[in-house]
């Protein structure tokens, strides 16, 4: 590895390349949180507790994580990224082809502010998005029937527009997509408004209910979903979750894949011009290998979205672009590499 990275992703680095070891899982997931606590500092908190010597008095961060902080900070490779990238490197991405990759990247079609789950205000997100390159960012926040990530009601939805309007006006030439990432509901309707769904510029259709749903009644939700004309992403598909969400009892158990025809509904998208999303998420990396493997093999193309819900998450997208090389992702196949002219124009 010859490029560095910013701390938050020398960690998820490390993190990946531990899985891919098969190294204990708290040590995959010590690193994942590590990244998440780096993700919540400014730069100027960062420099402090570095200046301080007291990396380690954050949640999750040791020695050994609290080094490659302070390597990484000073624009350094981590030396034990290093060391396992020596260890590994026969058998994953180079660094500088993921970077390379993510360089490709004009923006992210999938993203959170303080409408609806996210931590933060829509310009924060939007800034973030500015530093970090990108000339785009899609406000998905939730619709209405998740009630438990406070998703947007129509007249919320409308305001938000608005403010988005608002905000583009200052921010340009950067643009804030106007989106949302919309619930499948069981009989694979959109759970908005078609006239307000024609308004926005992206639509991810994702399913977060009734997850253990049999095989067959999933597939045929998710057909329904994906053959709806206002659908541009396919989010999240297997609504997986690699690292569980902690529960009030303290437990943190992985959530399992959906059963779906994965075929038939990366046939329909294909078919369809519907984009299936590589999550960035390091709780998600949805699509599995297997499947996103598949997807490539059927002609899918792809959005890389970080599914970010506070800014220090849009660097989240190192991950998926991992995964999709790994995978065989043609570059031109990934939507979020056009520009936004050209993405909303529609299907190449």
């Amino acid at each position: 590895m010859s490029t560095p990275l910013p701390p938050a992703a020398a960690l998820r680095r490390i993190a990946f390349l531990l899985e891919r070891a098969r190294e204990a899982s708290y040590r995959v997931s010590a690193y994942r949180t590590a990244a998440a606590v780096v993700d919540g500092l400014d730069e100027a908190q960062l420099d402090l507790k570095i200046r301080t010597n007291t990396l380690k008095d954050l949640k999750g961060i040791g020695p050994k994580t609290a080094t490659a902080i302070v390597q990484a900070h000073k624009g350094e490779v981590p030396e034990y990224l290093l060391s396992l990238e020596e260890a590994y490197a026969g058998q994953l991405p180079a660094a500088d082809d993921v970077a390379a990759f993510r360089a490709a990247l004009r923006g992210d079609l999938h993203a959170h502010s303080d409408w609806s789950d996210g931590g933060s205000p829509i310009r924060e997100m939007a800034e973030a998005a500015m530093s970090l390159g990108h000339e785009y960012l899609a406000l998905t926040d939730h619709s209405p029937r998740l009630t438990v990530a406070n998703g947007l009601s129509p007249q919320r939805l409308e305001k938000q527009l608005d403010v988005v309007a608002e905000l583009n006006a200052e921010l340009t030439p950067f643009r804030i997509l106007t989106g949302i990432e919309c619930d499948i509901n069981p009989d694979g309707s959109l759970d908005q408004t078609d006239e307000l769904l024609g308004r926005l510029d992206v639509v991810v259709a994702s399913v977060h209910s009734e997850l253990r749903a049999p095989k067959a009644q999933m597939t045929e939700r998710m057909l329904a979903a994906v053959a709806n004309p206002h659908t541009d992403v396919l989010g999240h598909c297997t609504g997986r979750l690699v690292i569980g969400r902690k529960q009030r009892n303290g437990e943190q158990k992985p959530r399992p894949e959906s059963e779906f025809d994965a075929e038939a509904v990366f046939t329909a998208c294909v078919e369809n011009g519907t984009a299936v999303e590589i999550n960035s998420r390091p709780e998600r990396l949805d699509p599995p290998r297997r499947l996103l493997s598949l997807a490539v093999e059927l002609g899918c193309e792809f959005a890389i979205d970080t599914d970010a819900h506070a800014p220090g998450q849009l660097d989240w997208q190192y991950n998926g672009c991992e995964r999709a090389i790994e995978c065989g992702v043609p570059v031109e196949r990934v939507i979020n590499t056009r520009t936004a002219e050209d993405l909303l124009a529609g299907p190449t």
